[in-house]
């Protein structure tokens, strides 16, 4: 007798995998089809799928019971660009403070894709994932009704697109009040802004903090000044928004970037525009990655406790917050000042 025909022990719960099996198909996409997400899955899949969970009495488990019934030692970090060394960071903390107390990190990239992560989440949830820690979520279906039905979310860096949930990173937006505050003490008063996906709470806040605070100081990005694109990549979306600025005109002597990659792109165009940093042009990134100090003497950054990081995420998954609640666990963060004139007028 194969698998796919063998019966389940008399008043068992038939399992995910046997409906996989009796359908032909994948435990993902028993898991997508069942959750309502076939999108990816012919309509003569899905009608396989929903024929053999009937055949077989398979009803998915509740998620709140299935929190109760885990023992896995399983742990899924999802990550929105694995390119972007402030997430590497984060994730390698991340590994190394749930190794410590015994648990297995999985490591999914979902480019920033709603879709990629719907998958990655369910995937997940179909191993029987302990948690689920989202390091820059992005709204998408299948997290708005894991939300919904109490599953255990740690959302890192982005709060959840979907109301109150266990978060943890820093104060974005006291962070955006200082870099604003450090750009009007340096004497620049043409400021401008470059900025990645505002979707991005951290982004949103980041951007928010900074122009409330240049206003209240009478140096507020003027109309035109602040600027993203429409790449993921933030290295391009630096490049092309400098550029841009140029192209109108616009000479500024301040300029915020809500990444360090962002800060790169944009730093390159400067110089072939002969704006050299920091000398004709101030710029303040943020992520701070330990590699600033030897190859960017010129930036000024906020940095993110990335060490700190890991064990705070793993303290939300040891103390399984009440699912729903709002609880922040905010960390420290500092504005490194780098490229600051000396009193010969040089610069460091």
């Amino acid at each position: 007798m194969t698998d796919s025909t063998r019966p389940e022990r008399p008043g068992s719960q038939p399992s995910i995998a046997s409906v996989a099996a009796r359908a032909g198909v994948s435990i993902a996409t028993v898991s997508r089809v069942v959750n309502g997400v076939a999108n990816k899955a012919s309509a003569a899949t899905a009608d396989r799928v929903r024929r053999a969970s009937q055949e077989l009495g398979y009803r998915p488990i509740s998620a709140g019971r299935d929190l109760r019934q885990r023992s896995s030692r399983i742990v899924a970090l999802l990550t929105a660009n694995l390119a972007n060394p402030a997430m590497a960071a984060t994730a390698a903390a991340a590994e190394a403070a749930l190794r410590a107390e015994g648990l297995v990190m999985v490591l999914c990239d979902t480019h920033d894709r709603p879709d990629l992560q719907d998958e990655y989440l369910l995937a997940m949830r179909a191993q029987r994932a302990r948690a689920m820690v989202l390091l820059g979520a992005v709204a998408s279906p299948v997290l708005a009704r894991m939300q919904q039905e109490r599953e255990a979310l740690v959302f890192v860096s982005r709060r959840s697109p979907h109301g109150p949930a266990p978060f943890v990173g820093i104060d974005n937006r006291i962070a955006g009040v200082e870099v604003a505050r450090h750009l009007v003490e340096r004497g620049c008063r043409e400021l401008a802004v470059i900025h990645g996906n505002l979707a991005s709470s951290a982004t949103a806040e980041r951007l928010a903090g900074f122009r409330a605070a240049a206003r209240r100081r009478g140096a507020g990005p003027r109309g035109g000044a602040i600027l993203s694109g429409p790449a993921g990549d933030h290295l391009r979306i630096g490049y092309a928004a400098m550029g841009a600025l140029l192209e109108r005109g616009r000479r500024p002597d301040g300029l915020f970037c809500t990444s360090d990659l962002i800060a790169f792109g944009a730093r390159r165009r400067a110089l072939e525009a002969g704006l050299d940093a920091p000398r004709a042009l101030v710029v303040v990134g943020f992520d701070d990655s330990p590699l600033n100090d030897w190859v960017a003497p010129w930036l000024t950054s906020v940095r993110v406790p990335y060490d700190s990081f890991g064990p705070a995420i793993a303290r939300a998954i040891a103390g399984r917050p009440a699912p729903g609640a709002d609880i922040d666990t905010i960390l420290p963060h500092r504005l490194v000042a780098r490229g600051v004139a000396s009193p010969d007028g040089s610069h460091g």
